[in-house]
């Protein structure tokens, strides 16, 4: 693919992972909020894994353009840090 032809996509992606962004740092914001009202330790645990679910599904691209860091190390992080989220909230579903 020619560098022309993929300026579009890089744009969208951009755009996409901008929202992505936006809106799972509004459900972290918003199960934070709920944490820091009820004291319940499932809501930390969420709001948690949310923030680090969002921060993993930006951070390839972010750590690929601004740092310079290989491609697939930058996906290498964002998986572990997608993964741990993703246990985390697992994990905050079983709070007794």
């Amino acid at each position: 693919m020619s560098s022309a032809a993929a300026m579009p996509i890089a744009i969208a992606l951009a755009v996409v992972k901008t929202l992505v962004l936006l809106v799972g740092g509004v459900i972290t914001f918003f199960a934070y909020k709920a944490y820091r009202r009820t004291r319940q330790p499932a809501l930390g645990y969420l709001s948690l894994g949310f923030g680090l679910v969002t921060l993993g599904l930006v951070l390839a691209g972010m750590l690929y353009e601004i740092l310079r860091v290989p491609l697939m190390t930058g996906i290498l992080l964002e998986s572990l840090l997608v993964l741990a989220g993703f246990l985390v909230i697992a994990r905050s579903l079983y709070v007794t």
